[in-house]
C-alpha cells in the first residue's frame, strides 16, 4: 500500500473512531435524560414536559441509527462499494429526520387536545430541576460533538448536533411553560409552549435533511470551495486548461474528476509526471480528497455543453 493510501486510512479510522465517540455520547446523555424526563413527565402531566420526553426518546433512536450509520460509513472500501460507505451517514441523518418530524406531529396533536381540554399541570419544581440538568448534560454533550466536526465533518453528527442544539431552547420552553403555568397562574401556557416546541422540531427536521438530500443526491460542492479548488488546479505551469469538472462529498470524504488539456506533443510519461504533481498539489490543500484526471490534448473536446467548458480562468496557467 502507498505512503498516501496509509496516510488516507489512518486518517479515517481515526475518524471513524471519533465519529463513534460522539454519538456513544449521545446515546449515553439521551437514555440518562430520557429516564430523567420520564419521571418529570408522570410527576408534573405536563404537556411541554411530554413533548420533551418525546424529543429524548427520539433523540435516543436517533443516536443509535448515527452509531450505525458511522459505524457503516467508517468501513474501508470493497468490492462492491468502490466510493466506500460514506452516504451510510447520510441515510442514519434522513432517519433521524422522519424520527423528529413524527415527534412534532404528536406533540402538536396533543397540545392541541390539551388547549381543548383546559387541562393543568399538577406540579412544576419536578420538571425544572430535571429541565436543568438536562441543560447541563446537552452543552457538555454539544461541546464534544463540535470537537468531533470540526476533525471529522461527520454529516451524521453534525445532524445530531444540530438537534441537541434545539434541546437547549426546548428546555428553556419547559422551564417556561411550567412556570408560568404552576406560578404564574396563566392557564393553557404549557399547551401553548408544547405547540411551540412541535414546531420548532418541525423546523428542525426541516433544516437537518438539507444536508443529508444534498450528499444522497451528489450535489456539487459550495461555490467557495470549488473555487478555490479550480485557483490551486489552474497553477501547474504546463496546464492548458480543464474542462468537466464534477465534485461530490460522501460522508467525510470529497471525490473530483476532471480532464485537462495539455501538450499534444507531451509524451505519456511526461503526461503522467504532470497528472502526479497536479494531484500531490490538491491533496495538499484538499486533504484526504480522491482525484480522477483524464489528460486531453488542447483543442480535443468529447463533451458538450457546460461539461465542455474551460473553468479555468484566462490566462491561469501562464501565470
Amino acid at each position: 500500500m502507498s505512503a498516501f493510501a496509509n496516510s488516507v486510512a489512518n486518517s479515517g479510522a481515526k475518524a471513524g473512531a471519533l465519529n463513534r465517540s460522539a454519538a456513544l455520547a449521545s446515546i449515553a446523555v439521551a437514555a440518562l435524560l430520557a429516564a430523567l424526563k420520564g419521571w418529570a413527565a408522570w410527576s408534573t402531566g405536563s404537556t411541554a414536559m411530554l413533548g420533551s420526553l418525546a424529543d429524548t426518546v427520539l433523540d435516543l433512536v436517533a443516536s443509535l441509527a448515527t452509531l450505525a450509520g458511522v459505524w457503516v460509513a467508517a468501513q474501508p472500501d470493497d468490492e462492491a462499494h468502490r466510493f466506500g460507505h460514506g452516504k451510510a451517514e447520510a441515510l442514519a441523518a434522513m432517519f433521524q429526520v422522519v424520527l423528529i418530524s413524527i415527534s412534532a406531529l404528536g406533540l402538536a396533536w396533543r397540545a392541541a387536545q390539551q388547549m381543548l381540554g383546559g387541562g393543568r399541570i399538577a406540579a412544576a419544581g419536578e420538571g425544572i430541576a430535571v429541565s436543568l440538568i438536562a441543560m447541563a448534560a446537552t452543552l457538555a454533550l454539544l461541546g464534544w460533538q463540535r470537537h468531533v466536526i470540526h476533525r471529522t465533518g461527520s454529516l451524521a453528527i453534525a445532524t445530531d448536533h444540530v438537534h441537541y442544539q434545539s434541546d437547549l431552547l426546548l428546555n428553556l420552553a419547559v422551564i417556561a411553560a411550567l412556570a408560568l403555568d404552576q406560578y404564574g397562574g396563566i392557564a393553557g401556557a404549557d399547551a401553548v409552549f408544547g405547540f411551540v416546541i412541535a414546531l420548532w422540531l418541525g423546523w428542525g427536521a426541516w433544516r437537518a435533511s438539507t444536508r443529508a438530500i444534498e450528499q444522497l443526491m451528489d450535489r456539487e460542492w459550495a461555490e467557495d470551495k470549488r473555487a478555490r479548488f479550480i485557483e490551486v488546479l489552474g497553477r501547474h505551469p504546463e496546464l492548458r486548461g480543464a474542462h468537466d469538472l464534477r465534485t461530490r462529498t460522501s460522508g467525510n470524504r470529497d471525490f473530483v474528476q476532471f480532464h485537462v488539456w495539455v501538450d499534444p506533443a507531451m509524451s505519456v510519461r511526461h503526461a503522467h509526471q504532470v497528472m502526479d504533481e497536479i494531484e500531490a498539489k490538491l491533496i495538499a490543500e484538499f486533504p484526504g480528497v480522491e482525484i480522477l484526471i483524464h489528460p486531453d490534448p488542447v483543442g480535443l473536446v468529447d463533451e458538450q455543453g457546460v461539461a465542455a467548458r474551460d473553468v479555468l480562468p484566462h490566462g491561469a496557467a501562464e501565470q
